[in-house]
């Protein structure tokens, strides 16, 4: 590498971890020069930004005499440090954090790049979504966050080629919740009978640690909603926040208020029971007209219309044939025609997240 590339990162949690495991086995990575987490900052030690800190070994590194150690760092505060590196820089953010998406244009005004899974950047506000990409452009830095929706999966890099080559991309049609597919493909199979109940197999998939802690923040369909935010807006769907368009929440309503503590979660899981026969309901409903229900995410490009909910499907359709936790995303285009180009693979995972960051990693190394 003959210009050096410095590397800071931002959360070490599940997808954070086995990110770092997969840069440590790149042969030419860049150099890891920062390392953030909740409650502490390892940094390699300014201005020579050396020794760096050893992907291989990070959880040994802050024993190292070498390093500097320090509490929590602001944004600004990390991307002063990292736009006094001697080259280019990029940052990895690997949180959910909301702070550091928002700080984004911060980063990027500096010539610093981002890479990253968080959404809440990207899905937030329109207005931070066009500054963010206008900060990119006036720090000549770049953004990559392909794994913001369908984890791993190439889903926003295919539309961001069908949009730059000048197809008209009409419609966008899938199942884009790990969560909510393993659900629907447990209750309601295309093929076959089940006769579980809503609760057990939402009491299933939470044991198998499918679900976020408390289940309603799969449930209330926002996590779908973020990510048909992203696809409209590069779709050229001018969205203005994900609450802008209807969202089918699957929460009963008389169970929506209780509080997101380990007591009302336990309070959530033993009444929901109650309401069995409302999805039972809809279950039969689609049998009846010999189809499948499924929690899918729609955009009429051409309506601008987004929509996030259950629909029924053909029980030989590709979205009702779904196994396990599995997402697929349809993009409909006028050079497609009838035949969708269609995007389908593990949605979900730490492993499977990571690589999709430490692609758009190389990605961006290469371009810099």
């Amino acid at each position: 590498m003959s210009n050096p590339i410095f590397l800071g990162i931002i959360g070490v949690g599940g997808v954070g971890s086995a990110f770092i495991s997969q840069l440590a086995r790149l042969p030419n990575p860049p150099i890891l020069v920062l390392l953030a987490r909740s409650t502490q900052t390892l940094l390699a030690p300014a201005p020579e930004y050396s020794p760096p800190i050893p992907a291989a070994d990070w959880k040994f590194a802050v024993e190292s005499p070498s390093l500097t150690k320090t509490g929590p760092l602001s944004p600004e505060e990390i991307s002063a440090y990292l736009a006094s590196a001697p080259g280019r820089s990029i940052l990895v953010d690997n949180t959910s954090d909301p702070t550091i998406a928002g700080s984004y244009p911060t980063f990027l005004r500096k010539g610093i790049s981002v890479v990253t899974p968080n959404k809440k950047g990207f899905s937030s506000d329109l207005a931070l979504w066009k500054n963010i990409f206008d900060a990119a452009s006036q720090g000549n830095a770049l953004v990559y966050h392909e794994s913001t929706v369908g984890a791993g999966l190439p889903v926003l890099s295919t539309l961001r080629d069908l949009v730059a080559t000048g197809d008209e991309v009409t419609r966008i049609e899938g199942v884009f919740s790990g969560t909510l597919s393993f659900l629907f493909n447990t209750f309601a199979p295309s093929s076959g009978s089940s006769s579980a109940k809503w609760s057990d197999v939402v009491s299933q998939a939470k044991e198998l640690g499918y679900t976020e802690p408390d289940p309603r923040d799969d449930l209330n369909g926002m996590d779908v909603a973020r990510k048909l935010t992203i696809l409209a807006r590069i779709a050229g769907v001018e969205v203005e926040s994900p609450d802008s368009f209807p969202i089918e929440s699957l929460i009963p309503a008389e169970l929506a208020g209780l509080p997101s503590t380990s007591e009302g979660i336990s309070q959530f899981m033993g009444r929901l029971p109650e309401f069995d026969g409302q999805m039972t309901a809809i279950k039969e409903g689609a049998e009846k007209q010999g189809k499948v229900v499924r929690y899918v995410g729609s955009i009429d490009v051409g309506k601008k219309e987004v929509r996030v909910g259950l629909q029924y499907f053909d029980s030989d359709s590709a979205i009702a044939g779904l196994k396990g936790s599995d997402n697929i995303i349809s993009f409909y285009t006028k050079r497609y025609g009838s035949n969708p180009l269609i995007v389908q693979g593990a949605g979900a995972g730490g492993e499977v997240t990571a690589h999709g960051v430490t692609a758009d990693l190389l990605k961006v190394v290469e371009r810099l």
